[in-house]
């Protein structure tokens, strides 16, 4: 065979089936656009020299992993499409005297013609497009902008070889099924598998079970880090279970449906039940992964939504004063450093309000449920934080009148479900306190409201006392002492930074008089242009990805109606035949595509649901505790996802009635 005859022969099958190969490859153009926007993103010169652009770049390069892990699975799901379609095109070659080197080569000419065209014009729309998605982004984190035009080599770097991997690893698959694969067998692709697949009641019951322990364990966690440590094992099992329900449940559904004589026996349903009975197996595949899709772009979209609209929130929880000033010293030490904050406060007319300061003792430990706390740290124990502060700090912080007996102790919890029912707390067994009473007002502690860990905070009447106790029976505790001072100020922003500033120089001087060990300043000034940052970053990454899941979706269906409309254009040929109108053929379809169509959308909403609370617990680990806010969120994206979703069921019904009635043959 000469050598030109190969990729002609391999353009001419690519524009032959430009019916398939154009979806795949608009949606492998755009991937490799978008990939190279993250890919330039977190090259970004403008966005690594902003403050907290290190955090968006952690963030830009979690997308490209994310995006690369995903497109490695849905190139490899879609190219399947292609494969199986075009066996039987590889067979008559067979036939007709082309070996398996001869097309092999036919297979290496359009894979590299795919590649090109996906690399090519993807960097292509990618550098395009990407200074628009640097400057959507700044905007998005309220950062200056630049406008001046860049290309990232980095980026393109990156891409190609993500990309030629992948595309490579797609060659290799598609020669390995070819090459192993006889003529006859190809020739006759289309009709291996049409025996009706026989329900599996074992494989439905263990995706029933896998749902069930995923939604068992989202709608039980109380506190944040459990919820961290179970959402992977959560998500596995939603993904498995849904495959295994779809696939086995669908059967037994078909088969239910026949049953039903008088719905199956119906001139609507007896052709839609009858088709959808031979693929259930595929079939279920297909609505699983679309079910799976919508689930991850409701997630990801209601999450970071929620995170970004609610960035002020968050703030205000992480940040009770516009200044934390957190310093660890000898007692003895804490008069001269507080005159030398004041001194800082007083020469930039700082004019403090709202005044609170404290001292605090932490350790960590395990808490038991009868009120026994022990810092010693059992493997696979749930680590949680104990607080002591005394009954004058707590007072003065918060305007109450509380008081307490020797041995008592007042108790709250941040958040820590259940601690309110304690009648005793045990500390390391050299303390017992009686818990007077829960309260609820808490002192003002943003650290308390930012870390993974469940926090018991008690209040006692004389913590200097107590910490020798603790001491004593154990010298080698690890209580870490620390004095808080926090309060407003009428400044700007630009003067807060400012005094921020100051105050680091102030406590340096003194840190180097050997008044204080360690100590740090925070400011909400400074801090907020962070947050605006993580959780900006994080908004344009879950629109980025959903965009991508959103094609991902559309794709499958396409390629869903479009191998089904084939299969069954001969039989609803048959049926016009003896009668069936084309109004008929309308009604069938309708049937059939209401019956399995929004099965997934349904599915993916009960998922969303049951995964409501795990995902709230893991936004307070961002400080953000609206929950109404999340939950609004959550409502609105579902609908219009249901929204986008029928538009795209209307769309593929009419692409599916054209192929079956003889309108789309080519």
């Amino acid at each position: 065979m000469k050598k030109a005859f190969s990729p002609k022969l391999a353009r001419d099958g690519l524009r032959r089936n430009r019916r398939l190969f154009s979806p795949y490859l608009f949606t492998c153009i755009g991937t490799v656009a978008m990939f190279y926007i993250l890919a330039f993103l977190h090259e970004s010169d403008a966005i690594a020299n902003m403050r907290g652009g290190g955090n968006v770049r952690v963030i830009m390069g979690l997308g490209m992993c994310v995006l690369a892990v995903f497109s490695a699975i849905f190139l490899f799901y879609t190219h399947s499409f292609l494969l199986r379609s075009r066996k039987k095109e590889f067979g008559l070659y067979n036939i007709l005297g082309l070996d398996k080197k001869n097309i092999a080569a036919v297979l290496f000419f359009e894979n590299l013609y795919c590649t090109l065209i996906s690399l090519g014009a993807g960097l292509l729309f990618g550098i395009a497009f990407s200074k628009l998605a640097e400057l959507g982004l700044l905007a998005l984190i309220r950062s200056d902008v630049t406008y001046t035009l860049s290309v990232s080599p980095a980026a393109i770097g990156n891409t190609v070889g993500v990309f030629g991997v992948l595309f490579l690893l797609l060659f290799l698959s598609s020669l390995f099924q070819i090459q192993r694969t006889s003529a006859i067998r190809l020739l006759h692709s289309e009709n291996i598998g049409e025996k009706p697949p026989k329900a599996n009641p074992l494989l439905g019951l263990a995706g029933v079970l896998m749902l069930g322990a995923a939604y068992f364990i989202a709608v039980t966690i109380q506190e944040p880090i459990e919820a961290l440590e179970m959402f992977f094992i959560a998500v596995l099992l939603v993904i498995f279970g849904t495959y295994l329900l779809m696939i086995a449940g669908s059967v037994v559904f078909c088969r239910l449906l026949q049953k039903n004589r008088r719905y199956y026996y119906h001139r609507r349903h007896f052709v839609s039940v009858s088709s959808m009975v031979y693929r259930m197996k595929r079939n279920g595949a297909g609505l699983a992964s679309i079910c799976i899709l919508a689930t991850m772009v409701l997630v990801m979209i209601s999450s970071t939504s929620s995170l970004y609209i609610g960035a002020e929130d968050a703030i205000n929880a992480r940040y009770p004063r516009d200044f934390t000033v957190r310093i660890r010293c000898e007692k003895d030490n804490l008069s001269a450093v507080r005159e030398a904050l004041d001194a800082v406060l007083d020469e930039h007319h700082a004019n403090p309000q709202n005044i609170a300061a404290y001292s605090r003792l932490k350790q960590q430990g395990v808490l038991s449920s009868d009120g026994i706390f022990s810092s010693a740290l059992n493997r696979g124990s749930i680590v949680s934080e104990l607080y002591l502060v005394s009954l004058d700090d707590y007072n003065r912080s918060v305007g109450a009148d509380e008081t307490l007996a020797d041995g008592e102790a007042l108790i709250y919890g941040i958040p820590h479900a259940g601690i309110e029912k304690l009648k005793t707390v045990s500390l390391n067994g050299a303390v017992s306190l009686k818990i007077k009473h829960a309260v609820s007002r808490q002192i003002p502690d943003g650290d308390a409201v930012s870390t993974i860990y469940p926090i018991t905070v008690l209040v006692v009447p004389d913590i200097d006392r107590l910490e020798n106790t603790l001491k004593n029976a154990d010298p080698n505790g690890s209580f870490d002492r620390q004095f808080f001072f926090m309060f407003d100020t009428p400044l700007d922003s630009r003067g807060q930074l400012t005094l921020e500033e100051a105050l680091y120089d102030g406590l340096d001087t003194a840190a180097r008089n050997g008044k204080l060990t360690t100590c740090s300043v925070q400011s909400v000034a400074a801090d907020r242009v962070e947050f605006h940052g993580t959780f900006g970053g994080l908004f344009y990454l879950g629109i980025l990805l959903s965009i991508v899941f959103l094609f991902a979706t559309v794709l499958i269906m396409y390629y869903k109606q479009l191998s089904e409309g084939t299969e069954d254009r001969v039989r609803f040929d048959i049926m016009q035949k003896i009668g069936m109108t084309k109004g008929d053929i309308r009604r069938s379809i309708n049937s059939q595509m209401l019956t399995v169509f929004f099965l997934p959308l349904i599915l993916a909403g009960v998922h969303l649901a049951f995964a409501f609370p795990m995902i709230q617990k893991l936004l307070t680990l961002f400080n953000l505790y609206n929950t109404a806010l999340f939950a609004a969120a959550t409502i609105a994206s579902f609908l219009v996802f249901a929204l986008f979703y029928a538009i795209v069921y209307r769309l593929s019904s009419n692409a599916y009635y054209s192929i079956v009635s003889g309108m789309g043959k080519e």
